[in-house]
């Protein structure tokens, strides 16, 4: 969803007044992989990439939300590494696979061997080859050099433009010639992605996994990401300015190389192993950051709840909770300390928020706590602001619109009196989502195994199912095959 998160940041930046680049060969397969530090041209000295590595590792893991500790899911990572260094194009380079504690479908690699590997992508992942097929692509950014070369061209570009800005008077030749650098250094990046993409195929194969596998799972990462969006109608159009080419594109050269190999059904898949080693590993959010139930969130230790209307989706992360719908709506939610100010009103009013209307102004109270609304407008946006007070915390709901109406209002308004704080029996009976791996049964098929699952939305289980273990809706499944359900 790269539109949506990009308008977040950018209305967020024009709202409230007042991160550093990592150096990463990023697959960024459905979040935001970090981007990189400094590096001079020319100067790959002895030990260089190992350096930048070392350096931006625990920003990398902070980043993240840490290192994610779960015997199995190590095991499952730790069983293909030595195969697959093995048949690398340099078997002497030396690896540091770290599993981050996040939800989000992600791996990228730093210079030096250091490779990383999201909980959530793991949980995708339907087999022993699935996971090979990704840390075959990371390692073939490492043998490549590939971050290291991204940020000199990076460098050059960035000096280009600036003497097209400072030298070229006509601002739209030099904003022509800006958009032509720019589509140039894209097509550097898209060319090391399809490099990494065959590499890896070939260092898969030699390591006896199936080759097929990179295929398989580019399908699964964009049927997840399909079904993560609010926005069904959206364009899909590829965006030409991306430092990745299209799943499309990808699949068709994995299936390419895959083909060059051998035909379908060679190689090692491994699937109820894998599946075994990932069983009862965390989905989804960590609690220390909360939960999202559908179109709810909940925080245990906090012991608040809000819903957001039909039509949003819910992203949580360690900064705060998002939310956007299809119609341009973007929602915040996070929280900060109000205990310095003598009530709510004089928190709305201390100049952390641009273009705040004075005479919108109003306290309230919402389920009993007090609370404080307000609006906004500044470069074309217009807000909706709400502080609700728990102690000396103020939570804060954003909503965003350049299109305000009715229901803009409407659905501020449906999500902040929602907030409300959770019983001592609502906190208990909160509890994280695992992963649970069962073997189906005759006569079992994906609408019925599909009813089994939580933190889902009963209308979007059967399509979720489907998605998670890589079936046909309305296909029956093969008896004695391992299957992951989500239960808490």
């Amino acid at each position: 969803m790269p539109a949506r998160r990009g308008l977040r940041r950018t209305w967020l930046r024009n709202l409230v007044a007042g991160g550093s680049a990592l150096l990463v060969a990023s697959c960024q397969l459905l979040g935001d992989g970090p981007t990189v530090g400094t590096v001079t041209p020319g100067t790959l000295r002895p030990n260089l990439a190992a350096d930048i590595g070392e350096r931006e590792h625990p920003r990398v893991v902070a980043t993240y939300g840490g290192v994610y500790k779960d015997a199995g899911a190590e095991r499952a990572v730790a069983s293909v590494v030595g195969r697959l260094v093995a048949a690398s194009e340099d078997p002497s380079q030396s690896y540091k696979i770290t599993i981050l504690n996040s939800p989000a479908i992600n791996a990228f690699a730093l210079p030096g061997g250091y490779l990383y590997v999201t909980r959530g992508l793991l949980a995708l992942a339907n087999d022993t080859s699935e996971v090979a097929a990704v840390l075959a692509h990371e390692m073939a950014h490492v043998t490549a050099n590939h971050a290291i070369k991204r940020q000199q061209r990076a460098e050059a570009k960035q000096l280009a433009n600036k003497i097209l800005t400072d030298v070229v008077q006509d601002s739209e030749e030099a904003r022509k010639a800006i958009i032509s650098s720019q589509l140039s250094f894209a097509r550097f990046s898209q060319v090391q992605e399809l490099e990494a993409d065959d590499i890896g195929v070939k260092t898969l194969a030699r390591a006896g996994f199936d080759p097929y596998a990179a295929a398989r799972f580019l399908r699964s990462m964009a049927a997840f990401a399909r079904y993560q969006s609010a926005d069904k109608s959206g364009s899909t159009a590829p965006d030409f300015l991306s430092s990745h080419p299209s799943t499309p594109e990808r699949l068709q050269i994995a299936i390419r190389a895959a083909r060059q190999i051998g035909a379908p059904g060679i190689g090692e898949r491994d699937r109820t192993r894998y599946l075994s080693q990932i069983d009862g590993m965390l989905f989804g959010d960590d609690p220390l950051e909360g939960f999202v139930r559908g179109r709810s969130f909940l925080h245990k230790a906090l012991g608040i709840s809000y819903t957001v209307p039909s039509g949003y989706i819910l992203e949580n992360t360690p900064e705060a909770v998002l939310a956007s719908n299809g119609d341009g709506t973007a929602i915040r939610f996070d929280g900060a300390d109000v205990s310095s100010y003598s009530g709510l009103r004089d928190y709305m009013n201390s100049g952390w928020i641009n273009g705040l209307l004075p005479e919108s102004v109003r306290e309230t109270t919402i389920n009993g706590l007090p609370a404080v609304t307000g609006a906004a407008i500044t470069q074309g946006w217009s807000f909706r602001i709400a502080v609700i007070r728990i102690g000396k915390t103020g939570y804060r709901f954003i909503f965003a619109s350049r299109s305000p109406n009715e229901t803009f209002d409407r659905d501020f308004h449906q999500t902040v009196e929602s907030f409300q704080q959770l019983s001592p029996t609502e906190r208990a009976r909160l509890r994280s989502l695992r992963i649970k791996v069962v073997t189906s049964k005759p006569g079992d098929t994906p609408r019925k195994l599909a009813i089994g699952m939580s933190g889902v939305e009963p209308s979007r289980r059967l399509e979720f199912f489907s998605i998670l273990n890589d079936l046909n809706a309305d296909q029956a499944i093969p008896t004695g095959t391992a299957i992951k359900l989500i239960v808490d």
